[in-house]
């Protein structure tokens, strides 16, 4: 990367990301119920952040001068600057909750009360509350220096306490679990105000509790904590050994792990945070103060007592009648290729592709590469049932899909046992690729479908998740796509050479080269040079230096990537006609698109791939062409609403990074509901 050039660090942007999803909390727009959904996601999505990347830059920064002289930045710098953005966005949290969602919650009859709120039949529920329910898991623990040093569980909620003995007067800290994970957070409390609601956090009912369980002390002052530890498995680069097994281990020892991050109410006082730095062996690069209450992912569960009008009304999923109706589904791609967009198409044609596949007499072998596995999948038992019936059945499983291992191992476990051939990760790399083929015999010869995606087989997340796929018989793809097997399952990569398919550690940097080279020379000779990019991140610093190259030399650049963005579009010299936008809404936009104008034939392309270093050089990933017109017509369609949204698209623009992009005199263009009417339209005119 030419150190001249603009270059967003890819923690700092995946921030400025988070912080779109934050944006969603505090948009009054939306029901109240989903603007504290968004609060979860915030969360949530930070805590994995805090686990992963924090702790990684939190070990680089440990390891001396001489090891940090080989980064191209100073893990000491980012880690500054990471926790003042993550103070300013947990202030702005904490306002947003206190001052907008908790108002509004008792506006709809929903009471959040503290314990100083109580009275006196709610106080007797709690003490009955705190005998019966409360009292086997607190654990308490006297602190007394670096003589007691409790273990704090991953992730799990404390209070931290300042207590004075009553005989002696003499100063005491303590602690006491929360325990969340044995009870739910939002108690509901009795109340005589007939429709009315009125809800405690368990924090406070054990707040409330604790004079009972330190009774021969006075209670000083009290605070919340949690602490997070480091998440990564440490296994990437290893290439000797039992990989599965090594896995197995350091799973084992993930929540023991070293903090990566003691979270801590600000209001706590310095004395009290000096004292817990020490027991538990911290520096100011492992703190971060947030509000009154941690854990808020916990806001997924926050009861809704039937008001359903604080919700979004739901998209019903829309049905891809030609495969999910008909009597033969194969027969059915084979006369055409077929596009699905879900959640806004229903996932059952995926299912039933498996299904069939099952059921089918005249299939012979099902192949999946599976990276996220939902814990309760048909896609999965059908390829088992497929077994039991004497089918060929392989199933690549990528056993390092962080915090997806253990539900992959078990799924390989019970797919090894009814005689499936599993193959597992390899080492060095990732397989990412979303690809799977049904071979079927038909007229005394083999045929292959595929079935090649941006997003996982997860029945699960395909309800939330915006990811494209086709179904095809196309020999150019399906061909293609047995050699990929062919690979994983021999791990022999001689002699494989991919035409049509672009495929990570094979031909996909080539491919996308000379299609941007493509461009750069149409720009030159006056013929237009255009490039849409839509990702969920771009990072790579080689290709970003090559996409600055690219503009300057006149090629238009669009981009639409949701989260984090490197690059730096608009700035005058540099990347004047590069223009990026990212559009968080209601589901998460998760699928890759990228078009080249080529001269004014574009050629589309869905991918795995996001353009981040890991994915372009460490993964096996598959890039792949759309030739079919009205699946091509479809993806430009997709395309131009999110570029026209002006209701949930932000500016990356580098002076007006999340700024909501506004034009008062064009037509409101909410893109993912306009998405939704816009495959609404098309299945119509299928059945038209």
């Amino acid at each position: 990367m030419n150190p001249d050039l603009p270059y967003v660090h890819r923690d700092i942007s995946w921030l400025d990301f988070n912080y779109r999803v934050l944006q969603e909390a505090k948009d009054k727009s939306l029901p109240l119920f989903e603007r504290l959904k968004f609060l979860a996601i915030y969360s949530s999505n930070l805590d994995e952040f805090f686990r992963v990347r924090v702790a990684n830059h939190r070990n680089l920064h440990r390891t001396g001068k001489k090891t940090r002289k080989t980064l191209d930045f100073d893990p000491g710098e980012i880690l500054t600057q990471l926790l003042a953005k993550v103070n300013h966005q947990q202030i702005e949290f904490s306002e947003i909750f206190f001052n907008q969602i908790v108002p509004e919650l008792r506006k709809n009859g929903i009471h959040l009360i503290r314990r100083q709120e109580l009275n006196k039949a709610q106080k007797a529920f709690i003490e009955d509350f705190f005998n019966e329910k409360l009292l086997p898991f607190v654990q308490p623990v006297l602190l007394i220096g670096d003589k007691i040093k409790p273990f704090l569980n991953n992730g799990s909620l404390y209070l931290a306490l300042h207590l004075t003995d009553r005989k002696t007067e003499k100063k005491q800290f303590a602690i006491v679990k929360v325990p969340s994970d044995h009870l739910s957070r939002f108690i509901e409390l009795p109340n005589d105000h007939g429709e009315e609601h009125y809800i405690i956090m368990l924090d406070d009912i054990v707040r409330h509790s604790v004079p009972w369980i330190f009774p021969g002390y006075n209670i000083q002052q009290s605070y919340s904590i949690k602490l997070t530890r480091d998440a990564e498995l440490y296994i990437d680069d290893e290439f000797e050994g039992d990989l599965l097994e090594k896995i197995r281990r350091s799973l084992a020892k993930r929540d023991v792990g070293p903090a990566s991050r003691l979270v801590y109410d600000r209001e706590m006082t310095k004395e009290m945070l000096a004292f817990l730095m020490e027991v538990f062996e911290l520096s100011r690069y492992d703190l971060l103060p947030e509000g009154r209450y941690h854990n808020n992912a916990d806001f997924f569960k926050f009861p809704n007592f039937g008001k359903s009008y604080l919700k979004e009304n739901p998209l019903i999923p829309i049905s891809l009648e030609p495969l999910e109706r008909s009597t033969n589904i194969f027969e059915e791609i084979g006369r055409q290729d077929y596009f699905i967009h879900p959640p806004y198409h229903s996932y059952e044609s995926v299912i039933r592709f498996f299904e069939d596949a099952a059921n089918d007499p005249n299939v012979t072998h099902i192949k999946i590469v599976q990276y996220r596995v939902a814990s309760e999948s048909r896609i999965m038992e059908a390829l088992i049932k497929a077994a039991k019936l004497g089918k060929q059945v392989s199933a690549f499983i990528e056993i390092k899909a962080r915090f997806d291992e253990i539900a992959n191992i078990e799924w390989g476990e019970k797919l090894e046992k009814v005689g499936v051939q599993v193959h597992y990760s390899l080492p060095g790399i990732k397989v990412h690729a979303k690809v799977a083929i049904v071979i079927r015999k038909e007229d005394n010869r083999n045929a292959t479908y595929a079935y090649l995606s941006t997003g996982n087989f997860h029945e699960g997340t395909a309800n939330v998740y915006s990811d494209v796929g086709i179904f095809t018989k196309d020999i150019r793809l399906t061909f293609e796509s047995v050699k990929i097997f062919n690979f994983l399952e021999t791990k022999e990569n001689d002699g494989i050479q991919f035409q049509h398919l672009g495929v990570g550690l094979f031909n996909l940097n080539d491919k996308i080269d000379r299609l941007i080279e493509t461009e750069v020379q149409n720009a030159l000779k006056g013929t237009g040079g255009e490039i849409t990019l839509k990702l969920n991140s771009l990072q790579d610093p080689i290709m970003i230096d090559r996409l600055y190259k690219t503009s300057q030399k006149g090629v238009k650049i669009n981009l639409i990537v949701r989260g984090i963005c490197s690059l730096v579009p608009g700035k005058q010299g540099v990347s004047e006609n590069i223009r990026g936008v990212s559009i968080v809404d209601r589901y998460l936009e998760h699928a890759r698109i990228i078009i080249f104008n080529n001269g004014g034939d574009p050629k589309y392309f869905i991918s795995s791939a996001d353009w981040m270093h890991r994915n372009l050089y460490r993964r096996v990933e598959i890039f792949v062409p759309i030739y079919q017109d009205d699946i091509k017509s479809k993806l430009q369609s997709l395309i131009d609403l999110q570029l026209s949204d002006n209701v949930k698209a932000r500016n990356l623009d580098f002076k007006n990074v999340n700024s909501y992009i506004k034009n008062k005199d064009q037509i409101v263009t909410r893109s993912q509901m306009e998405t939704y009417r816009y495959i609404m339209r098309k299945e119509k005119e299928v059945k038209v």
